[in-house]
């Protein structure tokens, strides 16, 4: 049959990227305590276009992509994208994972298990010369104001946030150990499920650790930066948002490393 994605094309204009975007696909990522999870992600995945070729094969992505899903581990993702430079003979391959990461948590007090979940995402680029990879992690905390607790004869508003720190992979890291780390950085970590022991715990445990938006976000750079004695990431960033509960905007606060 004709192909016309192969024909010429003489406008002699080259695209960046060309591709599928906001593909949802179940996909199996690591889990450091069941090997595996499943979850489902959206993905995009695109290749550049030198100006001489009308199309590209949209198939060949989900094809590719398919031959990966139940096990897109890190370092298979970045393989993926090879995979989909070679077959489209493509100079460059993009792609991003996003997916919820879940993870059973342990209420403090009556140990009540339950769910919660965390925004994560895979972000590669392969070219013929080289790789980048990045690995999104987004935690909700809890904060309480270190001021409200200072100028108030009783109590102190606190707030839940998120925090995100995206890390240049170069090395291979659990999940779950940066999420633990970002979650003892903030003044308490979230929970799905709590009983009335659990909320007298983590209230009072947050009102003994009074952290602003810029707290966090410090203490989750010097955790990062010695995040392993062997191994630590070349660059990342850490930003934090809170969701204020007495004012009409969110606080924010924002770094980055760079070795």
């Amino acid at each position: 049959m004709i192909d016309i994605q192969n024909q010429q094309d003489d406008r002699e204009i080259p695209l960046q990227k060309v591709g599928v975007k906001g593909l949802s696909y179940p996909v199996k990522v690591l889990d450091k305590l069941n090997k595996f999870q499943s979850t489902t992600a959206i993905v995009d995945l695109f290749v550049n276009l030198p100006h001489h070729y009308k199309g590209t094969h949209m198939s060949r992505f989900i094809e590719i992509f398919h031959s990966y899903h139940t096990d897109i581990s890190m370092k298979r993702f970045l393989l993926m994208l090879q995979d989909i430079r070679t077959e489209l003979d493509a100079e460059k391959a993009f792609g991003s994972l996003t997916f919820p990461f879940f993870m059973e948590k342990e209420a403090p007090v009556s140990k009540q298990k339950s769910m919660l979940s965390y925004q994560c995402s895979y972000e590669g680029t392969v070219s013929a010369e080289s790789s980048e990879f990045f690995v999104t992690i987004t935690v909700p905390v809890t904060t309480l104001c270190p001021c409200s607790k200072a100028i108030s004869n009783e109590g102190a508003h606190n707030q839940r946030g998120n925090v995100t720190v995206k890390l240049k992979n170069s090395f291979f890291f659990w999940i779950e150990d940066v999420i633990k780390l970002i979650e003892d950085s903030a003044s308490c970590a979230i929970y799905s499920l709590l009983k009335r022991e659990d909320e007298k715990f983590v209230t009072e445990k947050a009102y003994d650790n009074p952290r602003f938006v810029e707290d966090v976000v410090r203490e989750v750079y010097l955790a990062l930066k010695s995040f392993s004695e062997e191994k630590s990431f070349s660059w990342f960033s850490v930003e934090a948002e809170n969701f204020e509960s007495i004012h009409n905007h969110n606080a924010y606060a924002y770094t980055e490393f760079t070795e």
